[in-house]
């Protein structure tokens, strides 16, 4: 483990338990000498169940275990099993057998269908996973279930960690109920968007029909984790899965017509975009929080894209690293998005400070005070493009030598 983040949250969350919901960590070896590598969360029978994964066209074998079984199964879910340190991706066979295999150990040891237990792995790929250690570490997990607490969340939130530097998780109480949702995440580097290498378990103890609640991850994703980038690549194991127990209500949401959908909704928002800027917070040497957000565009969808030329360009990183307020980047970056902007009538903000008005700097543009706001921790980039109405927002980081730092050594 490296040095924490200087960007971190002060500390982890005081986090409620989720009714119908137990965790349990264990440290298998798989990859970690002397720190927990399994995670497991079994649910209530009668859990729905909603997941959204990678778009990489080289997924790994439980990215393709759960897509199959969310297609095919009744939208319920009993168990979710995820380890840390082997991301059993581009593994062949032998990834498909350690898929099957971790389902069928963790659901004879909780008594339900193998298809009801969802997979996630997450680190190094083209290794295999160690059937001896699955085998062993399995039903010792299985074996120290507990209800959800201050402390199952927290090791819960550790297990699933790789080159984090910090615990992710988030939370909040639904209006009008006694529901909460509670989500931990882990995320690092390679993040970029199409489930921008991240994991995310949501569980809430609402009742949500499966397609609602399919409807409302979806949706939060779109404007959480697809608009975050840390370094533009996207991982082979991306899967974020929502999970609802349905122990706190006697009527389930079955519509999105329903008032309480809403809510439902907003709350999601909260703690799927939470979980999302803190994963940008714990880039991989980042030393800023970095929102950039693009107005002016001919659409919403190309105002985010011009926002990602923005974020991924390593001119702009290494810029904002250098607390170099070189704006002349953003422009080329801007040129380079392929979608439409007017040269002649672009805007440019550092900060409160605007850089350039009219495809010209600014005339009362201080570079002084832009660079004061690229000392800050929390930076904001914010251009207009000039041809329209659409707008987006996406949040990144720096790039800075720490980056190369940790991913040089990543394996050794």
């Amino acid at each position: 483990m490296t040095d924490v983040s200087p960007l971190a949250p002060a500390g982890f969350p005081d986090l409620p338990p989720i009714a119908g919901l137990r965790l349990a960590t264990h440290a298998a070896g798989i990859r970690y000498a002397a720190r927990a590598d399994l995670f497991l969360a079994e649910m209530a029978e009668g859990t729905t169940v909603a997941g959204t994964f990678t778009k990489s066209l080289c997924p790994s074998a439980p990215v393709d275990w759960c897509r199959r079984i969310l297609a095919e199964g009744d939208g319920t879910a009993r168990a979710v099993v995820c380890n840390s340190g082997n991301a059993n991706a581009f593994t062949g066979k032998a990834g498909e057998t350690a898929a099957a295999l971790t389902a069928e150990l963790i659901a004879g040891e909780l008594g339900v269908d193998p298809v009801r237990v969802y997979l996630a792995s997450t680190g190094v790929i083209g290794e295999t996973l160690p059937e001896e250690a699955l085998r062993s570490g399995l039903p010792a997990l299985a074996d120290s279930l507990d209800n959800a607490n201050a402390e199952t969340w927290s090791d819960a939130a550790g297990a699933i960690r790789t080159t984090d530097t910090f615990s992710k998780a988030a939370s909040t109480r639904i209006p009008g109920t006694a529901a909460h949702i509670v989500g931990i995440a882990k995320g690092s580097g390679m993040i970029a968007p199409d489930m921008a290498t991240m994991l995310g378990f949501v569980f809430t103890d609402l009742g949500v029909a499966p397609d609602v609640l399919q409807v409302a991850l979806s949706a939060s994703v779109a404007t959480s984790f697809n608009r975050i980038t840390v370094d533009s690549d996207t991982s082979t194991s991306d899967t974020v899965l929502l999970f609802a127990t349905g122990e706190q209500i006697d009527d389930e949401i079955s519509s999105t017509d329903d008032e309480r959908f809403v809510d439902f909704q907003t709350a999601l928002d909260d703690v799927l975009l939470d979980l999302a800027h803190q994963i940008v917070r714990d880039g991989e040497g980042a030393t800023k929080f970095v929102e950039v957000a693009v107005s002016g565009a001919a659409t919403d969808e190309a105002a985010e894209i011009i926002a990602f030329a923005i974020g991924n360009s390593p001119l702009v990183k290494t810029a904002l690293a250098a607390e170099d307020a070189n704006w002349g980047r953003i422009v080329m970056a801007v040129g380079k998005a392929g979608q439409a902007a007017d040269r002649d009538n672009l805007s440019i903000w550092i900060g409160p400070e605007q850089v350039a008005e009219h495809g010209v700097q600014f005339h009362d543009y201080s570079e002084d005070r832009a660079t004061a706001h690229l000392q800050e921790d929390e930076v904001k980039i914010a251009v207009d493009v000039g041809v329209g109405t659409g707008a987006a927002s996406i949040w990144t980081c720096d790039l800075t030598h720490g980056y190369i730092d940790i991913n040089a050594g990543y394996r050794s």
